[in-house]
């Protein structure tokens, strides 16, 4: 991974959606840490949406229907949990302005939120940036069994529905792995990125539940 400090530079949601179009991302050093930095992995995890795995145990999980799955109707609320510190994630790369820039590109319909509710608590979900055709997967949480995984499968039916071409996991950890998170080179994921900001997709293509 290379990470460039860059703490001088003024970063807009303008700025922000320029780093991803390069495919670049800001992270910060910790939840309280007031700082940014810009980071372009040398290999970026992507979920090819055509091979998209979702295993057996976590398929009849889902015909159960265990949770409610909204669309943006908590945003901020899935950040303020994805950036919580958990047992398992003591620190994460969440801070103050992050929450501030996402936020706004939210408000702008650049970012986007999957909740999974039981009944009127929000109990898993993620957010992730949409610029064309890509979609750029940032974190995600679970304060229930499956919820986040849940979250996941019900984004990936969306982006296929909506013609995307991308979806950017930006690393490829155990948790990603099962559902067929791979990992290429940063020059084989530049050629990906052009082809897939060009297209007009559509992220409302299928209602929300």
């Amino acid at each position: 991974m290379s990470g460039v400090y860059d703490l001088m530079m003024e970063i807009t949601p303008e700025v922000l959606l320029k780093a991803y179009s390069c495919g670049i991302f800001p992270m910060a050093e910790g939840t309280d840490d007031p700082g940014l930095f810009w980071v372009e992995p040398e290999l970026r995890g992507i979920i090819p949406l055509d091979q998209f795995h979702v295993p057996r145990r976590l398929a009849r999980t889902i015909r159960q229907k265990p949770y409610a799955v909204r669309i943006d109707t908590a945003f901020v609320d899935v950040m303020r949990l994805c950036a919580e510190a958990t047992d398992d994630r003591p620190q994460t790369w969440i801070n103050k302005r992050i929450t501030q820039l996402y936020t706004e590109l939210h408000k702008q319909g650049h970012c986007h939120s999957v909740e999974c509710w039981q009944e009127d608590e929000l109990v898993g979900g993620l957010y992730g940036v949409r610029l064309g055709g890509a979609f750029f997967g940032e974190s995600m949480f679970s304060r229930a069994r499956d919820a986040s995984k849940i979250a996941l499968v019900h984004l990936v039916e969306r982006l296929k529905a909506g013609g995307f071409q991308l979806l950017d996991t930006q690393f490829n950890t155990e948790h990603l792995s099962q559902f067929g998170t791979i990992e290429i080179p940063k020059r084989n994921y530049a050629f990906l990125l052009e082809d897939a900001i060009s297209v007009e997709a559509d992220f409302f293509a299928i209602d929300q539940d």
